[in-house]
């Protein structure tokens, strides 16, 4: 989902972003991170979905295992770091993530 935020900081009405319920595959739901282009790095079926901030599956980053959850690091912040049942895996990405 997502939501417009107003002027005052309350949130408007809310619709669907992106729906993936549907897609085929073992599931973990959790993680998230966002990269300077607006787009979302998301645990889903099958590995870590990337989707566009207008809610368009651009593709899937398939690691041995099924990421949890997510980390931007290194001193460029393209690394994508993802957590796993048993490991910690890393991917570089072409566009740097968002760092708080």
């Amino acid at each position: 989902m997502h939501y417009p935020v107003k002027a005052d900081g309350t949130l408007g009405p809310g619709q669907v972003f992106f729906d993936m319920t549907a897609a085929p595959g073992e599931e973990a739901l959790d993680g998230m991170k966002v990269d300077r282009r607006g787009n979302l790095y998301v645990s889903g079926p099958g590995g870590a979905w990337i989707i566009s901030p207008e809610g368009k599956h651009l593709g899937t980053l398939k690691p041995p295992e099924l990421p949890a959850n997510f980390a931007g690091g290194d001193d460029d912040g393209r690394t994508l770091y993802m957590t796993a049942r048993t490991s910690l895996y890393r991917v570089r990405l072409n566009m740097p993530g968002i760092r708080p």
